[in-house]
Order: structure tokens, then C-alpha cells, then sequence
């Protein structure tokens, strides 16, 4: 996935030329939304949650995903996941297993959530869902497919990234919107917002009053796992939707970053790059190290030289979710 273009995240009341003269393209594309959302979909038999965003590219929805299967699973009840699994090359609809599968076959993010709760990859989301449904789900958590009407939802969460926000406000190409924001949040049940203080407060500020649904705030915090980054001298490298944020979080954790490698998001290690980083690493004293995303990507050779990064959701309150579980009978 290549990077957005800047002027997608200038302020909604600053628009850049590209974004003005790129607008009536965006009138269309949101027009495009609107009329595959119209179309039917499968009515599932037990609760589907859609975890979905309204921007083209990452904004948190995989660690959404699974802080919420992470939940119900607690709770004893059968939850299972349903992606479409991005960077894969199998159709579906299987059942993801790390012991068969690479993220080549089924994609990073789906071999990464199948480690805690049963993952299906499908390309058409209703029979990742009947699938699911004939394997025994009491609730399915679709991770992404909010602007795909294969499927009609008990519940969706739409998710941003807070720093971002919404962008400027407008639609592809003009902005990195994949509808208008209140059409979208109009069929959201709740918007969770990913981000630090300064950051919520921003966007809080900029897109606060378009939210009339519960809104929840959240960071992603690295799991506790006994290792002291301090002082720790890492080549840190990462093809996610924002790689810096992973190079600002080692730095936070007092690691030194001699270098942080950006890759697009999902982008395959070859064995060449792998090298290259490993050569550098070895010449600057610092240890290679990269986000669980990637890991799941990594070769089996290549695992046990790369350090891992952890981070967890961290929700400031959970009762509004809570409140939508148990209407949903969960």
C-alpha cells in the first residue's frame, strides 16, 4: 500500500489546491459508496461486529479487534474473526492456521489474530461469515468491511486514528475519505479514537461536534514483557500504515533508534532487504527489531534475530461497549 498523500491531512478548513481542484472526483467516489452500500446482504444468524474505519489505510482496527475478542472470549462466549485478509493469495473461506499458513497464503493480520480466537480469511465476507456461523461463533468479529454491504452488522465501531482524525474532511482522490463522514458515522454504533492527549484533544476538537454516538478513547500501549528497552541501540524497521509511530514509541521506551526503516504497509520481506538491514545493524551495534504486524511476515529463519514490539489497546472506559454487548445478548 503506497503512502497518502500529504495534503490529505491538512485541516479540513485549509485545503490545499490539490485537494480543491481534486473535489468533484470525491463527489463521485462518495456517490460510488453510497450506491454499493444500498445493495443487500447476507442477514447473519448470530451477532456480527464490524470493526471498520471511514479512511483509506490503517487507523487501528486489527488491536480493536482483538482487545474486543480478548473481551468476549472472557466472558465465555464462541467468538470468532473474519478478514479479508489483506496480502494473501487464498480466497477462502479457511480457517487460518499458523501451523499451515504464512501471511503470504492469508495475510499478516489474520495469522496475528488467529493466535487468539478462531480467523477465517475470505475474500466474499458473507461466507467467511456462514463459515464461521457453520463452525460453531455465537459472535463474529468482522476486522474491516464497514463500507462492504456483503454483510449487514449487529453492531459497527468505527475507528480512528486521533491524530489524523478524519483528514481534510473530503473523499478519495481529493482526501483519504471512503464516504462523507456523517453519512458514515450515521450506520456507526460507537467511534473509538486512538491516540495520546494531545492528540484526542485535537481531534476532539476538530470532529467532536459530527459525533453523535458514544465515542471512545484509547491508546496502544507495549505489553509488559521484562524487556528494558533503555539505553537498547535497535534498527527498527516497519510496513505499517504509520511506521514513525512505531519509531516514536522505542524512543518513548528510552531505546536509541539508529535508523527506522518505513515500508508500505504489508509489504513483503525479501530476503535481500532482510540482509541489507541485518549487515547495518551488525555495523552500527543495534538490534534489528520490528512491530508483531510484521513479525507475522517474517521468514521462520528470520524470527529468532528480530525483536518484537508488543503493543496492546488500552481503552480509558469500556462501558459503552459493554452497554451495546449486552443489548446485543452478549
Amino acid at each position: 500500500m503506497t503512502r497518502a498523500p500529504r495534503f490529505w491531512f491538512t485541516p479540513p478548513d485549509r485545503p490545499l489546491l490539490a485537494a480543491r481542484l481534486l473535489k468533484p472526483l470525491g463527489w463521485l467516489y462518495a456517490a460510488g459508496t453510497a450506491r454499493r452500500l444500498r445493495q443487500p446482504g447476507y442477514a447473519p444468524r448470530v451477532p456480527v461486529i464490524c470493526v471498520g474505519n471511514l479512511v483509506a489505510g490503517g487507523a487501528g482496527k486489527t488491536p480493536v479487534t482483538l482487545a474486543l475478542a480478548q473481551r468476549m472470549l472472557s466472558r465465555g462466549h464462541a467468538v470468532h474473526i473474519v478478514s479479508r485478509g489483506y496480502g494473501g493469495h487464498l480466497t477462502g473461506p479457511v480457517q487460518v492456521s499458523e501451523a499451515r499458513h504464512s501471511a503470504a497464503d492469508v495475510g499478516d493480520e489474520p495469522l496475528l489474530l488467529s493466535a487468539f480466537a478462531p480467523t477465517w480469511v475470505a475474500k466474499d465476507r458473507a461466507a467467511g461469515v456462514q463459515a464461521a456461523e457453520a463452525a460453531g461463533a455465537q459472535v463474529i468479529l468482522m476486522d474491516d468491511g464497514f463500507q462492504n454491504p456483503s454483510v449487514k452488522p449487529a453492531l459497527a465501531l468505527v475507528v480512528v486514528d486521533a491524530a489524523k482524525g478524519f483528514g481534510n474532511g473530503r473523499c478519495i482522490p481529493a482526501g483519504p475519505l471512503r464516504e462523507p463522514v456523517a453519512e458514515g458515522l450515521a450506520r456507526a454504533g460507537l467511534v473509538i479514537s486512538i491516540g495520546g492527549a494531545d492528540a484526542q484533544r485535537c481531534f476532539a476538537n476538530l470532529w467532536g461536534a459530527a459525533i453523535t454516538v458514544p465515542h471512545l478513547t484509547a491508546t496502544l500501549q507495549p505489553l509488559q514483557t521484562g524487556m528494558d528497552w533503555h539505553g537498547q541501540r535497535v534498527l527498527a524497521f516497519a510496513g505499517i500504515a504509520d511506521p514513525e509511530r512505531f519509531f516514536t514509541t522505542l524512543r518513548d521506551l528510552g531505546a536509541e533508534v539508529v535508523r527506522g526503516e518505513a515500508l508500505a504497509d504489508h509489504a513483503p520481506f525479501s530476503e535481500t532487504l532482510l540482509k541489507r538491514l541485518e549487515a547495518e545493524s551488525r555495523a552500527a551495534g543495534a538490534q534489528l527489531v520490528t512491530t508483531e504486524k510484521d513479525a507475522a511476515r517474517l521468514p521462520m529463519a528470520w524470527r529468532a534475530k528480530v525483536l518484537t514490539l508488543v503493543v496492546r489497546l488500552q481503552v480509558d472506559d469500556w462501558t459503552a461497549v459493554d452497554t451495546a454487548l449486552v443489548m446485543l445478548g452478549l
